[in-house]
């Protein structure tokens, strides 16, 4: 499989998103577990695992696998997408910069977590406040949590991420690397 395939799996309490990126693995959440293999081959072959794990940008200012941006490229009134990765696993993410400071949460409406907040070209940002795009929810920049809408009192997952010599890196030991997810290059 060439291009990763987002996977959600929900289960009686809670729900997991998941980008994967080889021909086979699996997705869990409580005690549940969806397992599958594309080729229908259920051993797998442990040579070719790195290759499908894509490499890091080459064209990135850092060899560092948690470097995501530099600082000026999170917007203050809009959002950056990028995918944090543990193994094959990947969990997209949202950015917003407030002065020198990032703040990151996991890209996902809490009273629906299959709607994204930033579907692809930022996130609103009304009123120094996150919006939801399906159902109006408003979260606060600072700490994610909601201040109306249905999920009014519920909070954003927060990822933690740091800025060093201009640059936004990823610090949230759940997870090993992350990337960009649009087009622009620093």
């Amino acid at each position: 499989m060439t291009d990763p395939v987002r996977v959600t799996l929900e289960g009686t309490d809670d729900s997991t998103a998941a980008r994967v990126y080889g021909d086979e693995g699996d997705v869990s959440t409580g005690d549940a577990t969806f397992r599958f293999s594309v080729d229908g081959d259920n051993e797998a072959d442990s040579s070719d695992e790195s290759a499908d794990d894509p490499s890091p940008d080459a064209d990135s200012e850092s060899d560092d696998p948690r470097y995501i941006a530099p600082l000026a490229d999170v917007p203050a009134d809009g959002t950056l997408r990028c995918e944090a990765r543990r193994d094959r696993r990947g969990t997209e993410l949202i950015l917003r910069r407030d002065g020198s400071e990032v703040s990151a949460w996991r890209n996902s409406c809490p009273h629906k977590p299959t709607v994204r907040l930033d579907p692809g070209s930022g996130a609103i940002v009304r009123d120094d406040q996150l919006v939801c795009h399906e159902h109006g929810a408003r979260f606060e920049c600072d700490d994610g949590v909601c201040t109306a809408g249905p999920c009014r009192g519920d909070a954003l997952e927060a990822v933690a991420v740091t800025v060093r010599d201009g640059a936004v890196y990823l610090t949230d030991d759940r997870f090993d690397s992350c990337r960009r997810l649009d087009d622009r290059r620093a």
